[in-house]
């Protein structure tokens, strides 16, 4: 379980990032984090792998404060956080089973790593988690050789190497199409039910997170100012956590976006063939 108290971040330019939030996240639920931007969700996910540090708080994993750890504490602690990026953050020129193998550079010797020497039980449980994430005919290209959403799947591969008790994302589908972002999220979420893994997701896209979520937390300007439900996530609920907007005719216009984006792909996958 996860517990977050009274956790802020100010920064040196005395810009408040975060201001006393306090959250618990059981084990199993898979949490999704909305706000506009600058509301502090990427940061609130940084501060619990302390990739930011915070000015004050607690963040309890397990019973372990985070926050309070000196660096080759946090190091082993880190291995218990599995963490997905916007971006991937693969290495590009290996292969995509070498970036799987990653996961497990906390757990061996540097050697091992550097030449590339794994465990034969962690190749195995390599090879089983491209299955898990349709990836297995893939194992030996390289990663820039991969589609935006073929990443994605070796990025949550690569975090589940790790055997976390926690996983956090950062808005896995912005750079995704629709269908590939609902597949992403479809196969997150189904993993996480499998493993009781509590996550912590920061997605911009609304009725994904309604699609998808257990739980959706809101910020704003740094602040808890909705935790629900999905079902609870009204328009006064989004007007609170985004300010006022005419959410029906945005619903609508996310739908045609959404529709124009994919006939655009069409018409050029026509052309190139």
């Amino acid at each position: 379980m996860l517990t977050i108290e009274r956790l802020s971040k100010t920064y040196k330019t005395g810009d408040t990032a975060l201001s006393e939030v306090s959250l618990t996240v059981p084990k199993g639920q898979i949490m999704g984090l909305i706000g506009p931007s600058g509301a502090g969700k990427s940061t609130l996910i940084r501060c619990i792998n302390r990739l930011v540090q915070p000015t004050a708080g607690r963040i309890l994993l397990s019973d372990m404060d985070i926050v309070s750890l000196g660096k080759s504490d946090l190091r082993r602690q880190r291995r218990r956080i599995g963490m997905i990026f916007q971006e991937y953050a693969l290495v590009e020129r290996l292969t995509v089973m070498e970036n799987v193998l990653s996961g497990r550079l906390g757990y061996v010797p540097f050697w091992r790593s550097f030449l590339r020497k794994y465990p034969a039980s962690d190749i195995q449980r390599a090879y089983q988690l491209l299955d898990r994430v349709g990836l297995m005919e893939h194992a030996d290209k390289r990663a820039d050789a991969l589609s935006g959403g073929q990443r994605q799947r070796v990025g949550i591969a690569r975090a589940l190497a790790q055997d976390p008790e926690l996983l956090l994302v950062d808005e896995p589908t912005a750079s995704l199409d629709p269908k590939t972002s609902r597949q992403i999220m479809r196969l997150l979420t189904e993993i996480c039910v499998e493993r009781g893994l509590p996550a912590i997701v920061n997605i911009h896209d609304v009725p994904l997170a309604q699609q998808f979520m257990q739980r959706i937390v809101g910020l704003r300007a740094g602040r808890v100012v909705f935790d629900g439900s999905p079902d609870l996530l009204t328009e006064d609920a989004l007007t609170t956590i985004y300010g006022e907007e005419d959410w029906n005719a945005m619903r609508n216009g996310d739908t045609e976006q959404a529709e124009a984006e994919a006939d655009a792909r069409d018409r050029l996958a026509a052309l190139v063939r």
